[in-house]
Parts: C-alpha cells; sequence; structure tokens
C-alpha cells in the first residue's frame, strides 16, 4: 500500500521525527549535534516555522514545530536534512544515505496535547536510558524552559506562556509536569501518530483539519482524549 501524503496545514503544531538509515548513528561528536541545530534554526527562520521542542538522540530526532505556512516544514526539513547529510558525510568520510527514508510527522491538537509532546520529547533520553533526568541532557530544549539556558532555536508556544504569570512560575510549573511523566498510552499515542501520520486529538479537532484538506487525517473516529498528569503532593 502507498504510503498516505504528509500532513501539512499552516498555523497547527507538528510532531516531527527523523530517523537515521537502519538505525546508525547520525552524529559521531558533539559538534555534529551543534552544527544540526545551527542549520535547524537557519532554515527555520528561512522558511517561517516556529520551534517549540525539539531533542537530538544518537540516531534520530524529534521536533514540535508550527509552520506559517503549508511549505513550512517540508522546506524546512529538505534544506536541513540534505545540507546535514553533506556535512556529515564529508566529515566522516563515507556517501550514500543518512536518513531513513522521508521524515515522520502529523498534526497534534494544541489544546490537549501540545505540553503533553513537549514532556514525551524532554522524556526521551530518559526512556532510552542515556541520562537519569531531562536536564542532564544537552541536547534538547529542556534547559530552556527549566530557565538553565537561552535557546535561540527555541520559540515557546502561547500555550507556554500560559503556565504563570513570571518566568519563575512557568519554568517550575513545566518542571512539575516534567516531573509528573506520561502514562505509557500516552507514549504510544504520540509516538504512532507521528510514525503513521494521523492527526491527534479530539473528533472536532480532526473533523475541521479533515474540512481543510483531501489528505485523510485519521484511520479511524478519534479516541478520548488524554492530559499531562498533574503530580500529586
Amino acid at each position: 500500500m502507498a504510503r498516505l501524503p504528509r500532513l501539512t496545514v499552516a498555523g497547527y503544531p507538528h510532531h516531527i521525527i527523523q530517523r537515521g538509515n537502519n538505525r546508525q548513528a547520525i552524529f559521531a561528536a558533539p559538534e555534529d549535534y551543534r552544527t544540526l541545530l545551527e542549520m535547524l534554526d537557519e532554515h527555520a527562520r528561512k522558511t517561517q516555522v516556529a520551534v517549540h521542542a525539539y531533542v537530538l538522540m544518537s540516531n534520530h530526532f524529534h521536533l514540535l514545530a508550527t509552520p506559517e505556512t503549508a511549505e513550512g516544514v517540508p522546506q524546512m526539513m529538505q534544506a536541513v536534512g540534505r545540507r546535514y547529510v553533506r556535512y556529515f558525510n564529508q566529515r566522516q568520510a563515507r556517501t550514500g544515505t543518512l536518513w531513513e527514508g522521508r521524515y515522520r510527522s502529523t498534526l497534534i491538537q494544541a489544546e490537549r496535547y501540545l505540553l503533553a509532546c513537549m514532556v514525551y520529547i524532554d522524556l526521551n533520553p530518559v526512556r532510552a536510558g542515556m541520562t537519569e533526568a531531562p536536564a542532564d541532557y544537552p541536547w534538547s530544549s529542556h534547559a530552556h524552559y527549566i530557565g538553565q539556558r537561552t535557546d535561540r532555536v527555541v520559540t515557546p508556544h502561547p500555550l507556554w506562556w500560559e503556565l504563570g504569570n513570571t518566568p519563575f512560575a512557568r519554568e517550575a510549573a513545566y518542571h512539575e509536569l516534567v516531573q509528573s511523566g506520561l502514562s505509557a498510552s500516552q507514549e504510544r499515542a504520540l509516538t504512532d501518530s507521528a510514525l503513521r501520520g494521523w492527526a491527534l486529538g479530539e473528533a472536532d479537532y480532526v473533523a475541521d483539519l479533515q474540512r481543510r484538506t483531501e489528505r485523510r487525517v485519521a484511520k479511524s473516529r478519534a479516541g478520548r482524549p488524554f492530559a499531562v498528569r498533574k503530580s500529586v503532593s
């Protein structure tokens, strides 16, 4: 069965995954991580894509981003992908592809899933056993949101600003969300939606998306929504 074309709609958050071919490493040194982030920052600005969150893992990376145009995400990913492969191949004296085909992505309903997706992205290194805490991992946007550094790649989504009236309040609230974590069902939903290309949201959100595109946006009727779990004091 032919794969569905990627669903891209201006003004909606997109969860994006790009994997290394055959699960091979796509970074060999710290400079490689920094270079990809520099390329991402440059081309996100050129294509008018707001990158809300990211994590660079050893053999793949995740982005949460909102484009101003329907062409923004494809243009950004194509430019970054091509430039980084040329850079990496030259640096490693290799040839051939680096990526596992095209990137995967889908749209998520911001009001229900955006913060959950940010938490999911931040916890990737913890789930992979690479670090005990997301704050210890240097190649994600987590440090920006808890006030440890300023990350020029990141453009916070309006929902993040609603977490508090001051920087300290927002940072503390977000830290609490990450500490509370996600359930296994939440993790599966976020992973599967991006890999399969089905929009993640409530029924009215999916129906609204379907009116905006001829491309089928859901395999079946949208399931019950979930929210980031609150910690219990």
